[in-house]
């Protein structure tokens, strides 16, 4: 009689029949060749989400929700201010100055430096305003605006080392290769004048930041939406001026000419955005050529303004002019502006590895000035609501000295101090705390995703919705976390 039993066929270890196992071989070698073929005719580009080209990158788009704020103006003191010596005073390092550091605080990431001893800060604080947020000596000017300030005492990052740190503070994350803050910000809100860049880069004279381009870098987005880096001494853009045997009719046929062959180029060639980029550089730096001149052009200024700025003076004159440039370009419709403080490295930028009175005292007394004026400044014109001001550094500073007898102090990723101001910010504000020594943040801690989704929400942009199409999934600034600092938001 015929077996009525189940034929039992030989399995590979992983589980498939023989069978299945070579179909599942031809199947998959076809598949890969099928998906080149369709990567290299621009089928995936064209259909994945986000990923699609804008006809016009920058064109102004409507937030997720309706708010007042416009632009960003965002004050970045390369090289990592001290929180203790600045906007988070400690009285218990007063009481234990020159002790040991607590056994709890043994296991912490040195990075190779000396630990020395509890260190009190080296000047005093003030209670400044009607909120009474205290404020160091470093920053006489800027205590003038503490009721338009939420200084945020518990930040805190993944990072000890300035590179990766920068460029967390700037993309989310601490490796290379993601968008930064304000490429998410220009893509999901476009800007409003479309003779100049969306989002605008100011150095130090001294260099940039550690790290360099990524840090305004779009990353995995398509170019048109990266930083646009203005010069920070001179004249901040060049060869803006139309060539005199060319004159501006023959510069825009040449122009026409070349975006025809350009656009051939890209209908046999879809889903790139590299060329396409590039064009529309092109376009908009011939629309710039008769707008931005007038932009940082600090001749329309009146005496009293750039003294108020300490533009004709040192050691002011060179952030206070970039500072009122940032205010001309946000008056114009640009997005998004980032300003550096401090270039190159160690004592050059905050690391004030050596010594933090001698340290912070030059680089708060090149910027205290400038930024109190530009708060001023914004407030007079009506432009502070539109617009959201932040300060901040990569990390903060240790509560310890760096070797016995040394006033400098080490990296400290683990609690620093940041502020906002400007539009939908509550002023007056204090939110979370390090603890009693300084070390780390311990109340309503907030880390770089969440300074990131309190800023987008801020511009009325929801975090977990804006999103760009890469690798499979929708990216986003924040990744797969992030909380918006609602307690500040007006």
């Amino acid at each position: 009689m015929p077996s009525h039993q189940p034929i039992l066929r030989p399995a590979f270890p992983c589980g498939l029949s023989r069978r299945e196992a070579i179909w599942e071989m031809g199947a998959g070698f076809a598949g890969l060749a099928l998906s080149a073929l369709l990567e290299r005719d621009g089928f995936f580009a064209r259909h994945a989400a986000g990923s699609t080209p804008l006809a016009n990158p920058l064109a102004p788009r409507a937030p997720h929700q309706a708010v007042p704020v416009k632009s960003v103006i965002f004050l970045l003191m390369n090289g990592a201010p001290s929180h203790v010596d600045t906007f988070d005073p400690k009285p218990t390092l007063e009481k234990y100055a020159g002790q040991t550091i607590p056994a709890e605080m043994k296991f912490i990431n040195s990075g190779g430096r000396a630990m020395g001893k509890l260190t009190p800060a080296c000047r005093p604080f003030k209670a400044c305003g009607q909120s009474g947020i205290p404020i160091s000596d470093f920053f006489p000017k800027m205590r003038e605006h503490a009721d338009k300030m939420a200084v945020i005492r518990s930040c805190h990052t993944d990072t000890h080392a300035h590179g990766s740190a920068l460029v967390q503070m700037n993309t989310g994350k601490p490796l290379i290769g993601r968008p930064s803050l304000g490429s998410w910000v220009v893509y999901g809100l476009g800007t409003e004048n479309q003779d100049m860049p969306g989002y605008v880069v100011l150095l130090d004279k001294r260099g940039g930041p550690i790290g360099g381009q990524p840090n305004w870098s779009s990353g995995f987005m398509p170019a048109s939406f990266q930083g646009t880096l203005f010069r920070p001494v001179g004249n901040p853009i060049l060869d803006l001026a139309v060539p005199a045997d060319l004159g501006r009719d023959g510069q825009r046929r040449q122009l026409d000419l070349l975006a025809a062959l350009n656009d051939e180029h890209m209908r046999s060639r879809p889903g790139g955005t590299e060329l396409a980029a590039r064009a529309a550089s092109y376009e908009l730096a011939y629309r710039m050529q008769a707008e931005a001149p007038a932009a940082v052009d600090l001749g329309e200024e009146t005496a009293a303004t750039l003294e108020a700025y300490g533009v004709n003076q040192e050691p002011t004159a060179e952030f206070g002019r970039n500072c009122l440039i940032a205010r001309r370009l946000v008056e114009r419709g640009v997005r998004f502006v980032q300003l550096y403080s401090g270039g190159g490295h160690l004592e050059e930028t905050w690391d004030a590895h050596e010594s933090v009175e001698k340290n912070h005292g030059r680089h708060a007394g090149e910027t205290d000035q400038p930024i109190a004026a530009l708060l001023t400044d914004l407030e007079q014109r009506g432009l502070l609501d539109s617009t959201l001001v932040v300060w901040g550094g990569e990390f903060g500073r240790m509560p310890f000295s760096e070797g016995e007898g040394k006033p400098g102090r080490n990296h400290n990723p683990y609690g620093f101090s940041m502020w906002m101001a400007g539009g939908g910010v509550k002023g007056g504000t204090i939110y979370g705390a390090t603890d009693e020594l300084g070390f780390a943040a311990v109340e309503n801690r907030v880390h770089v995703h969440d300074l990131h989704a309190t800023i987008l929400a801020l511009l009325g942009l929801d975090h977990t919705r804006l999103t760009y199409f890469h690798q499979g999934r929708d990216d986003r600034l924040t990744d797969v976390y992030g909380r918006v600092i609602s307690e500040i938001v007006a």
